[in-house]
């Protein structure tokens, strides 16, 4: 999706909502907002503030526009330096840049996850990412400034638009051939793109006509249309597919679309210059991002009001949201000293430190539990700032020397920013 002149070189697609295969007993659901004044903005929509800021390059990178996700990694597109960043979700950390084609735009991921796919806006192109390897495996010539992208729910094709001011075309790419298969006429100046979570529908926004087309998947014509507010920037879909929400930037306005009958339902005020839109996974709350306010709006969708306004970076572009899973811990244990006191036994130095395993970014704060290996507690203690956790134990004389001498357990129950993690550690006698 092309800015206006206020900003150059920079592009916005749809933000895509994954939600978790099953129902995890831990876990967040994060916002991610590409700032196109730098860095990546992390909204815990719990508290709707911003927990943290990913930032590549040193900080030097400006993001330009979409996220997409493919659990627990997160694909940010950076116009400025032809490259996408891997954002490790659960940790927040760049795991890579991906160099790709020229002024990459949207970027959207397989359902199985297999595949990432860019668009390209300076060179007619989509990047096709392998997941496993993070390297481009094939490169699609699509046409002129390709910039929304979605993929259907089957994954067997990928719908491009094109940016191109005037009646415009959706390229269809086969993802088995990897080659443009066919076009289909939509309105003017296409920009982002959305699929409905049944795999029927495409739905384009048309911000050069002011208006969103749905297209049938089965036949690949447009199927119906739906007049919105002035210059349709971003959209989001319901997850149950009724409903769609399209950002109106120069209307600074959501509409909210009935997809039923294809009809404009009312529009719900927001910030400065809206672009980008994304639901939680349930649908109750869809947050938009205000390319110049430097904030995020919050709407209640059963109320359609605005309940909410988050300061992020300098000029939001793309937004998506996610369900993260904990990241995984790693608990060592340490050495233990034995001494027999008078009717029990006195276990010094029991300790164990915590980790983030993709990092090895010291965990603190967190409550470890040492205890025999019969299950016999021994003591709790509190990771330090090197997510070192110690403590001494005094224990009856009943628990028995054998059992000691057998070790201990150290365990960490996770929250949800941390999974869980255990160790066992060594007693010897003094």
């Amino acid at each position: 999706m092309r800015l206006r002149p206020l900003v150059t070189a920079t592009a916005v697609t749809a933000a895509l909502v994954v939600t978790p295969a099953s129902a995890a007993p831990a876990g967040r659901v994060l916002g991610y907002v590409a700032n196109n004044g730098g860095g990546v903005s992390v909204v815990d929509t719990a508290t709707n503030a911003v927990a943290e800021t990913i930032a590549d390059s040193g900080g030097s990178s400006p993001y330009m526009a979409a996220v997409a996700f493919d659990g627990t990694r997160g694909y940010v597109t950076n116009s400025v330096h032809d490259t996408v960043t891997v954002i490790d979700t659960p940790t927040n950390t760049v795991d890579k840049s991906i160099p790709v084609g020229r002024h990459p735009a949207g970027v959207a991921v397989a359902p199985g996850g297999g595949f990432v796919y860019v668009t390209n806006y300076g060179d007619g192109t989509v990047s096709v990412v392998d997941t496993a390897t993070l390297a481009v495996t094939a490169t699609v010539a699509v046409g002129p400034n390709p910039d929304g992208v979605v993929v259907t729910r089957d994954g067997t094709a990928v719908y491009v638009t094109h940016d191109v001011v005037g009646p415009s075309k959706v390229s269809v790419v086969d993802t088995t051939s990897n080659a443009v298969v066919t076009t289909i006429d939509v309105g003017s100046t296409p920009t982002a793109v959305a699929a409905s979570a049944d795999g029927k529908r495409v739905y384009v926004v048309n911000k050069g006509s002011d208006d969103i087309s749905a297209i049938d998947v089965a036949t690949r014509t447009v199927a119906g249309t739906a007049r919105v507010g002035f210059v349709p920037h971003g959209i989001a879909l319901s997850p149950g597919g009724t409903r769609a929400y399209v950002t109106n930037s120069e209307f600074d306005s959501v509409s909210v679309v009935d997809l039923t009958a294809m009809v404009e339902l009312r529009k719900i005020a927001v910030g400065d210059r809206p672009i980008s839109v994304a639901l939680t996974p349930d649908g109750a709350s869809a947050y938009v991002t205000n390319f110049g306010g430097n904030t995020v709006s919050v709407i209640d969708t059963a109320s359609n009001t605005v309940t909410g306004s988050i300061a992020v970076g300098q000029r939001p572009v793309g937004i998506a949201i996610s369900f993260v899973p904990p990241a995984a811990s790693k608990l060592v244990a340490g050495h233990a000293r034995l001494q027999p006191r008078l009717l029990g036994f006195s276990v010094r130095g029991l300790s164990a430190t915590l980790t983030e395993k993709h990092t090895g970014t010291p965990v603190t704060g967190r409550k470890v539990v040492f205890r025999t290996v019969k299950g016999n507690p021994l003591c709790t203690a509190t990771t330090d700032p090197s997510g070192r956790a110690s403590c001494d134990a005094n224990v009856a004389l009943l628990v028995g020397l054998s059992t000691l001498l057998q070790g201990f357990t150290a365990s960490y129950a996770g929250d949800d920013e941390h999974g869980g993690a255990a160790a066992h550690g060594h007693i010897t006698l003094l």
